[in-house]
């Protein structure tokens, strides 16, 4: 992960001579800002989950979720959802194109469609098209396993079935098996070559398909997806193209099987202008398609409304400077606008939003179990010895002259030392015991410079690094590859924070690493009130429980992650909200995560072999005399039983 562009964060609210309120800690950890009304502070200091966005309906305590798994037995980590907040988000884009729709007399309809690559869990995907129905919200398939789980999922013979992506003859077959049960699937076209072979098939099974034309259009989105869109993009068919298949379609007298236009030019748009161009310019080709004699009933403005990962409202590759009203309304007016100057009926729209529905609906829940800090030899005698090294003798002297006045020439003095004191120790002038003292002393100088720079609004960005630097590592319980892969892969920012002891000031500088092997394996870039930062306050480890959420998680990173040692799946938690319950909140369903047996058959071993491998080399070594009998057995079952366990640490 990149993080040298990131600045020094000052992180004013720790200031030890300021009162801290869990206002503070909502500032520090931009809750309000990325949490969308779904996630507050109590008075005790506890993450709270609003799932209906009101201040007067349930409010679920994270703690009391974290207790009541404890008391079942469940482990951390764990994947905690939120399903009310996945219906919520539903509910809110169907009614807000619904209430646009009315307010500018736009004649078409909405028929949104969820692409199922964002989460293809089958929870999430059921509860989506659950929350849906009212609306007729369909689904959207990028791939043969996605149709079929669509096939199976979407029954409602008045909302879409969308298939993206190129395809096969039999992903072709699939989609006329639905239209053959009375369902609404549109086959995007994405390649010219994908029409012939669908209309062929149609005339062999006798039924008519239902086509959309995916168009590469001009406009391109910035950020992480940029590529998606523009000339040079991975899908869809040229301004020609598109000729050539109406007018293909005209010459079989199918040209009625045309029925919806498609475009997509990213995902995570950041910036409302984007989106505006496209619409603009999507509207244009569908009114010319229909002059042409293509009577499209649908118009997809594809996917890409980003969510404000990192707090800031702007532009930037994190985040989003628009509304979801805003998105719409931009939708509805422009494409209204448009078809009333080429006189042309208005279009049902269609919408690929996955990341706004399911991003806030999912968090990872860890457990803190220790922290590693840089010089932390606290007891290491550094008195003065008789013919010690100058270097040693300086670098006490500064420990000794240290104020709060003269830390920043201090500071230049050690660092000087410090530098020469290794070429000392190369030449073997310096003992390993001197250069042992020496960085002691070197590394309590640097720990009383960031105190001392704290309370200085004036400190340099020099010394606010070395701040950073000397930042406590927390090691948590989790895996980076297999819940936050993005953060990892393409920089991306999730939402980080002590989900407890928010109304208690965080007197700790960390930066969080994890528990597999991997050197990059670690989070270093978190949100700040002045934007991205390497280091997060936390609170002081004392030897309870302690434990971070990782938030928006919902959107890929619940099904993008891998297996890297072998650490597989979390156990997940669904949760309801129920006003009569004292907790407002009950579990409804439990998911365990992989055990160590079912990684590793995944990737080819076969634990029973393993386990009678193992048991055999106990057993000659009992044979030898080498193991006593009884602990053999012991040995057997331990093994046996680390097979059958979570893949994560226990406490």
């Amino acid at each position: 992960m990149k993080t040298s562009s990131q600045q020094p964060t000052r992180f004013h609210n720790l200031d030890a001579s300021k009162e801290w309120t869990t206002a503070d800690a909502d500032e520090i950890y931009q809750i309000s800002r990325w949490g969308e009304n779904y996630f507050s502070i109590n008075n005790k200091g506890d993450l709270c989950v609003n799932p209906t966005q009101t201040s007067n309906g349930p409010v679920i305590n994270m703690m009391e979720i974290v207790e009541e798994m404890k008391n079942k037995g469940i482990s951390f980590p764990a994947v905690i959802r939120f399903h009310d907040i996945l219906r919520s988000q539903v509910a809110n884009l169907n009614k807000t194109f619904r209430s646009l729709i009315e307010e500018a007399k736009f004649t078409g309809s909405y028929y949104g469609v969820y692409p199922i690559k964002v989460n293809q869990m089958r929870e999430v995907v059921e509860e989506i098209v659950d929350a849906g129905a009212p609306f007729n919200y369909g689904l959207e398939a990028g791939s043969k396993p996605e149709l079929l789980a669509a096939l199976a999922m979407n029954s409602n013979q008045n909302s879409l079935t969308v298939i993206n992506g190129y395809k096969d003859l039999d992903l072709l077959r699939l989609a006329l098996l639905g239209n053959q049960l009375g369902r609404k699937v549109i086959v995007v076209v994405e390649k010219y070559s994908e029409l012939t072979d669908l209309m062929k098939l149609s005339q062999e099974i006798g039924v008519e398909p239902m086509i959309g034309l995916r168009a590469k259009i001009a406009t391109k989105s910035s950020g992480k997806w940029a590529s998606s869109g523009g000339d040079y993009a991975k899908f869809g068919l040229t301004i020609t193209e598109i000729l050539q298949a109406v007018k293909y379609m005209k010459s079989i007298g199918k040209e009625h099987c045309l029925k919806l236009f498609h475009f997509h030019i990213g995902s995570q748009i950041p910036d409302l202008r984007t989106i505006k161009d496209s619409i603009s310019e999507g509207a244009r080709i569908y009114a010319k398609l229909y002059k042409e004699g293509a009577k499209l009933e649908y118009f997809d403005v594809g996917g890409g409304v980003g969510v404000n990962y990192d707090g800031t409202r702007s532009n930037s590759p994190s985040s989003i400077n628009y509304t979801t009203r805003d998105y719409v309304a931009d939708v509805v007016y422009i494409l209204k606008q448009i078809c009333d100057l080429e006189d042309v009926p208005h279009p049902n729209i269609v919408s690929e939003s996955g990341r706004a529905i399911t991003a806030h609906h999912s968090c990872v829940i860890t457990n803190v179990f220790g922290a590693m800090e840089i010089g932390a030899g606290e007891n290491f005698n550094t008195d003065k010895a008789i013919n010690e090294n100058i270097l040693v003798t300086n670098m006490r002297d500064l420990s000794t002259d240290l104020t709060a006045k003269n830390y920043q020439d201090v500071y230049n003095d050690a660092t000087k030392i410090k530098e020469e004191s290794i070429a000392a120790f190369k030449l073997g002038i310096l003992t390993l015991d001197e250069r042992a003292k020496l960085e002691t002393l070197y590394w309590r100088i640097c720990k009383k410079i960031t105190q001392f720079a704290s309370l200085d609004e004036y400190a340099s960005d020099e010394i606010l690094a070395l701040k950073s630097q000397m930042a406590s590592q927390y090691m948590c319980n989790f895996s980076i590859f297999q819940s936050a892969p993005d953060t990892w892969a393409i920089g991306q920012i999730l939402p980080v924070l002590p989900i407890h002891k928010l109304n208690e000031k965080p007197t700790e500088i960390a930066t969080l690493v994890d528990i597999t092997c991997d050197s990059d394996g670690k989070l270093d870039t978190f949100l700040s009130p002045d934007g991205p930062t390497n280091t997060l306050p936390m609170h002081k480890l004392n030897g309870d429980d302690y434990y971070i959420g990782l938030f928006m998680t919902g959107a890929y990173q619940d099904i993008m992650g891998d297996n890297h040692n072998c650490f597989g799946r979390l156990n997940e938690v669904h949760i309801f909200a129920d006003d009569d319950d004292p907790t407002d909140f009950y579990i409804e369903e439990v998911i365990y995560g992989n055990k160590a047996s079912q990684v590793l058959s995944t990737l080819q071993y076969n634990p029973e072999t393993m386990a009678q491998t193992v048991k055999a080399s106990i057993d000659t070594q009992v044979k030898r005399g080498k193991i006593r009998p009884r602990e053999g057995v012991d040995l057997t079952d331990f093994y046996e039983s680390c097979l059958k366990s979570y893949t994560y640490l226990k406490k």
